[in-house]
């Protein structure tokens, strides 16, 4: 069905390539700078992930960083130059001053094109929740929705989008100020693993620490049972920073508790790779319950 309104999304949300060039969403490509070379995060076409993470196994630290209002206005005028309209998710505004930069982008393109529409949706999310919610949107935009429709549903939904992360090396955490180095040191000699959650706020807080890799893969799975996802409204999706088998026994796990469900494992991406690590597991889904404050 043809729309009178373009759905865009960006990067910072991992939407797998592979569902970006199958339902043809356009992303806002997120820059990222690795060894001293700039990348934008087109997921994982130019930079594949493991290569990512096999550089931050090597010692790179890579550094992400925000977008300006000129490059949003070069991917958002041609839209409304064309007579559609548009539809913006964005990641949290709470990780990112960049949202800013898309605000004033809309304010300036709105009085140069009066007669267009352009809503923004600030998910207050980032990577597995965001693509989920981008997903499920997407959908009632090919059922022919209306954009004021489908940005309703996504206000009114997303803080049922949630993540459970879990590190493999704590190092990445405190270099990116999430942990002090003493907490670091103190966590890696006991073996805690911090549980990383997306808070209802749009932040990411450090939440529960688990004795041991397999406890902190275990207690992801059951912290999910308890906000109840329904697999029948949207698939469970767990990523992988380059830990395809951690990532299998979470799936294992998932099936257990949730007969049937559709799983889909797929990968982190270069923003919270960052700053989580190569190791990292998410386990994300959409569920009754909404977030934790």
């Amino acid at each position: 069905m043809a729309m009178n309104y373009v759905f865009m999304t960006d990067s910072d949300s991992d939407l797998p390539y592979h569902l970006k060039e199958k339902y043809d969403i356009p992303v806002v490509y997120m820059p990222y700078a690795l060894n001293g070379k700039e990348y934008f995060d087109d997921l994982g076409q130019t930079l594949d992930h493991k290569s990512y993470f096999d550089a931050m196994r090597n010692g790179a630290a890579p550094v992400t960083s925000a977008l300006n209002e000129e490059t949003y206005l070069e991917y958002f005028e041609p839209i409304l130059k064309n007579g559609q309209d548009l539809l913006f998710v964005a990641f949290s505004s709470k990780l990112s001053c960049t949202l800013q930069a898309v605000y004033s982008a809309r304010e300036k393109l709105l009085e140069q094109y009066p007669d267009r529409k352009f809503v923004v949706v600030d998910t207050l999310s980032i990577s597995g929740p965001m693509t989920l919610l981008i997903l499920k949107a997407h959908e009632m935009y090919r059922a022919g929705k209306p954009m004021e429709e489908v940005a309703e549903w996504l206000e009114n939904n997303k803080l049922r989008a949630q993540a459970y992360f879990t590190v493999e090396d704590l190092k990445y955490l405190k270099r990116g100020g999430r942990i002090s180095g003493a907490v670091a040191a103190v966590g890696t000699m006991l073996d805690l693993k911090p549980i990383i959650i997306e808070a209802s706020d749009g932040t990411l807080q450090s939440g529960e620490k688990v004795r041991g890799r397999k406890k902190a893969l275990a207690y992801i799975v059951d912290e999910m049972m308890k906000a109840e996802p329904d697999p029948k409204e949207s698939p469970i999706l767990i990523l992988n920073a380059d830990a395809p088998e951690d990532a299998e026994r979470v799936k294992a796990a998932v099936e257990q508790k949730l007969p049937g469900a559709e799983i889909m494992i797929e990968h982190v991406g270069p923003v919270i790779g960052a700053h989580a690590g190569p190791g990292t597991i998410a386990l994300c889904f959409i569920g009754k319950t909404k977030r934790n404050p």
